[in-house]
C-alpha cells in the first residue's frame, strides 16, 4: 500500500514526508498524534517481496523477533528507540526515534582526508556503538557512512537502519517452505561473507575498517583498489599513516573473516592501544579519588620497578606496562593495585575489564568504599544504570558519610528520571559538605526538572558563589531568569558566561531571546549573529534572525537567514511557511507558494498558511486556486473571518457574487463590525441585482 501524505498509521502516526525508500520498503517522517507538540518519529514500512500464507508467516515470525531486538538495542544512547511495531494490510511497520542531524557522508565527501588522530577518534566512537551491539550477538549488516548520524543536539555519531531488519523485506520462500533472504548491505563496505549470505560479527568490523581507510585517503569506498590475487584492499600508498594504525585497517578489512578481529570489542582494544601510545615514559596510576586511601608500600614498589623497565627497555605501549602490572598484582593479590588496574582501563575506555578489576579489589576488601564507588562510575558510563545504583548503595552502606557515592546516586536517579529521590542524594551530599560544587550543578539540574525554577536559581547561586568561573552555572541560571520572564537579569547571567566563555552559541543565542523579548531588535539582531559566527550550523538561531528580520520588514535578510536554516534543518513548517511570508512582499509571489507548500506538507493543518498561500495565488491572478486555499483555511479554523473576506473577494473577481455575498457574510457573522466586509458584500448584492 502506497502511504500518502497526511494519512495516519494505527490511527496514532500520521505521515509527514518521505525521507527514503529502497528494495525493502520505505521511510518516512511522521508525528505522534497521541502526544502533544507535533512530536515526530520515523515510520518504516517494510514490504514482504512475496504475500503469500508461507512467506507472510514467516517474515510475521522474524519482524517480531528483530522487533524485540530493536527494543533492546534502542536502551543504548546512540541507537535510536523503537516506540512501537504492528502490522497493517500484510505490511510491518516500525516506529523509531527520529535523529536530528547530518549524515556522516556528509564529512567525508570524496577527496576531504581526515588526520590520523581524527581517524582514530571515528573509529573509537563507532566501535564503541558496536560493542554494545555486538554484546547481544547481533550484527548490523549496514554500516556506512548513510547510516551514521552526527546528531545535532550533541554532536555525537547515532547508528541508524539496521539491516538485519531489511530480512523481514527481502524474505521469501523457497519449494521446500524454508525461508530464506537475500544479501543485505552496501556495496563497497560488504565483505565477501556478506555478500554470499553468512554474515558474521566480523563483517561489521569489515565496513568500519572501510569507514576508516576512506576516512585517511578520502577515496569512495568502490574507489579504493584489490588485489586480484588475494582479494586484500590495496591502500596505504595513497596515504602517509602510520604502520601502527594501518595495521590495524589492514586487520579489519581482511578478505578472509578469520584474519579480522572477531568482534568491536577486539577492534576497540586495538584501537585503544593505538590512542595509549606516546614517546615518553608511561605514567599509569591516575590520581585517586576523593578520600583515596594511599597506596600500599608493595604497589609502589611495583609501580617503581615498572617505571625502571619502561625506561631502560623503550616500552612506549601503555598496553605492554599494563600487561606486566597484570601479572604482578595477580602475584601480589594486593587490593591497591587491582583498584589501579581499573582506574588506568577506565581512561582506555575499557570499561568492562575495568569492572572486573574493581570487583576483584572489592573481593580482596569487600570494605573498599572508593572501588565501589569506581565500579558505580564505570557501569554508569556503560548505561548499566541500576546496577550501577545498587553498587553505589552499597558503598553508602559501607560508608554513609562517603560524598562520591552520594553524588553518583544522585546522578544514577537522574537518569533514571527518578527526581525526588535524585534530589534527597543532592541535598545529603550538600549535608555532608555544604560547598560541594558538584552536588548544587546536580540539585539545580533536578530542580529545573521539577520546574521549581526560584529553588534551581538558589542552587545555582550557591554553585556561583563556590566557583563564580562556572560558565555553565551562570548560563542555565540565565536561562531559569528568562523562563521567569526576567530578561534583564538573564541578560545579566548570559554576559557572565560568555565572558567566560566567549564561544559558547547558545549564551548568545538566548541572550537574543531575551533581547527579542524586551523589544530590543537591533541588539538581538547582533547576538544571534554571534551564535551562529561560533556555530554555524545553530540552525534556531537563524531562524530567530530570519524572524527579526521580517518582523522588522527587512525581507531580503529574512530569506537569506530562512535559507540558512533550511540548510540544517529541512523540517521546521514556521521556516517555510515565514520565508514564503517575506518571498511575499518581495514580490516574488511564485517562490513563495513553493515554500507555502513545503510548510503545509509538514503541517497540513496550518490555517494561516493556508491563507497566505490563498493571498499569493490571489495577486498571481489564480483565483480559483486562492479560492481552495481559503476554503482549506476556514476548515480548519472556521471562524477564521479574513479568509471568508478574501475568499468573497477572490469570487468577485470570478464574478460569482451570490458565492461572494455568502462568504462576506460568514466574514459578518465572526466579526460583525467588519466594515470591509460589510461595503463588499453591499456591492456585491448590487452587482448580482444588476444581472
Amino acid at each position: 500500500m502506497k502511504l500518502l501524505i497526511g494519512q495516519a498509521l494505527g490511527g496514532r502516526y500520521q505521515i509527514v514526508s518521505e525521507l527514503g525508500q529502497g528494495g525493502f520498503g520505505t521511510t518516512f517522517l511522521a508525528e505522534d498524534l497521541h502526544l502533544p507538540g507535533n512530536y515526530r518519529c520515523v515510520v518504516k514500512q517494510l514490504k514482504p517481496q512475496a504475500t503469500d500464507p508461507a512467506t507472510l508467516q514467516a517474515a510475521r515470525r522474524l519482524f517480531d523477533t528483530e522487533a524485540k531486538v530493536l527494543h533492546e538495542l534502542g536502551k543504548h544512547p546512540q541507537i535510536p528507540q523503537l516506540f512501537a511495531y504492528f502490522e497493517e494490510n500484510r505490511e510491518f511497520y516500525l516506529v523509531q526515534e527520529f535523529i536530528p542531524g547530518e549524515e556522516l557522508s556528509q564529512e567525508m565527501k570524496s577527496g576531504k582526508k581526515l588526520s590520523e588522530s581524527e581517524t582514530i577518534a571515528l573509529l573509537r566512537e563507532i566501535l564503541e556503538i558496536l560493542e554494545f551491539v555486538h554484546q547481544h550477538q547481533v550484527i548490523h549488516r549496514d554500516v556506512n557512512p548513510r547510516n551514521l548520524i552526527r546528531r545535532r543536539a550533541d554532536g555525537k555519531l547515532v547508528l541508524i537502519d539496521f539491516g538485519a531488519v531489511k530480512q523481514i523485506g527481502t524474505t521469501l520462500v523457497n519449494n521446500s517452505g524454508a525461508n530464506y533472504t537475500v544479501a543485505i548491505g552496501t556495496p563497497g563496505y560488504r565483505p565477501s561473507e556478506q555478500a554470499n549470505g553468512n554474515p558474521r560479527l566480523s563483517s561489521d568490523i569489515y565496513a568500519v575498517g572501510i569507514i576508516g581507510i576512506q576516512a585517511l585517503t578520502g577515496c569512495g569506498s568502490q574507489q579504493l583498489l584489490t588485489d586480484a590475487n588475494t582479494g586484500e584492499i590495496i591502500w596505504r600508498k595513497s596515504v602517509k599513516v602510520s604502520s601502527d594504525l594501518a595495521n590495524v585497517l589492514d586487520k579489519m578489512v581482511r578478505y578472509d573473516f578469520r584474519q579480522r578481529y572477531a568482534s568491536a570489542r577486539e577492534a576497540l582494544q586495538a584501537i585503544a592501544k593505538l590512542g595509549a601510545s606516546t614517546s615518553g615514559t608511561v605514567v599509569l596510576a591516575p590520581a585517586g579519588s576523593f578520600n583515596q586511601k594511599p597506596l600500599g608500600r608493595k604497589f609502589k614498589n611495583l609501580k617503581s620497578k615498572l617505571y625502571g623497565v619502561a625506561i631502560l627497555t623503550g616500552i612506549v605501549g601503555i598496553s605492554t606496562a599494563i600487561g606486566s602490572v597484570f601479572f604482578q598484582v595477580r602475584n601480589i593479590y594486593d587490593a591497591n593495585g587491582f583498584y589501579q588496574q581499573g582506574q588506568t582501563l577506565v581512561e582506555l575506555k575499557r570499561y568492562e575489564e575495568a569492572l572486573k578489576a574493581y570487583q576483584k579489589a572489592i573481593e580482596i576488601k569487600p570494605d573498599y568504599i572508593e572501588a565501589w564507588t569506581e565500579k558505580g562510575k564505570t557501569l554508569s558510563q556503560l548505561k548499566r544504570d541500576r546496577e550501577a545504583l545498587a553498587t553505589y548503595e552499597r558503598a553508602i552502606q559501607v560508608n554513609p558519610e562517603y560524598l562520591a557515592a552520594w553524588l553518583g546516586r544522585g546522578t544514577v536517579l537522574d537518569n533514571l528520571q527518578r527526581d525526588k529521590e535524585a534530589l534527597d542524594s543532592f541535598d545529603k551530599a550538600i549535608q555532608i559538605r555544604s560547598n560541594y560544587a558538584e552536588a548544587w550543578h546536580g540539585r539545580g539540574k533536578v530542580l529545573l526538572q521539577l520546574q521549581r525554577y526560584e529553588e534551581a536559581i538558589f542552587a545555582y547561586d550557591k554553585l556561583i558563589k563556590i566557583n563564580g568561573n562556572d560558565y555553565e552555572a551562570w548560563y542555565n541560571r540565565g536561562w531559569l531568569l528568562h523562563k521567569l520572564s526576567r530578561y534583564e537579569e538573564a541578560l545579566a547571567a548570559y554576559d557572565r558566561a560568555i565572558q567566560l566563555k566567549p564561544e559558547l552559541a547558545a549564551a548568545w543565542y538566548n541572550r537574543g531571546n531575551s533581547l527579542s523579548n524586551l523589544q530590543r531588535d537591533r541588539e538581538a539582531i547582533e547576538s544571534y549573529q554571534k551564535a551562529v559566527r561560533f556555530q554555524p550550523n545553530y540552525w534556531q538561531a537563524w531562524d530567530s534572525l530570519g524572524n527579526i528580520f521580517l518582523k522588522l520588514q527587512q525581507d531580503e535578510e529574512a530569506v537569506n537567514s530562512f535559507d540558512r536554516v533550511i540548510k540544517f534543518e529541512t523540517n521546521n513548517s514556521s521556516t517555510w511557511a515565514n520565508r514564503g511570508w517575506a518571498l511575499h512582499r518581495l514580490n516574488r509571489y511564485q517562490p513563495a507558494i513553493e515554500s507555502y507548500d513545503k510548510a503545509l506538507q509538514l503541517k497540513r493543518n496550518d490555517y494561516r498558511v493556508w491563507y497566505n498561500r490563498g493571498n499569493t495565488l490571489y495577486n498571481l491572478q489564480q483565483y480559483e486556486e486562492a479560492i481552495a486555499s481559503y476554503r482549506r483555511a476556514v476548515r480548519y479554523k472556521p471562524d477564521y473571518y479574513q479568509a471568508w473576506y478574501s475568499r468573497g473577494n477572490a469570487l468577485v473577481k470570478l464574478k460569482r457574487y451570490q458565492d461572494a455575498v455568502e462568504a462576506y457574510d460568514r466574514a459578518i457573522r465572526y466579526q460583525p463590525d467588519y466594515r470591509e466586509a460589510i461595503q463588499a458584500r453591499n456591492w456585491a448584492q448590487a452587482q448580482q441585482s444588476e444581472l
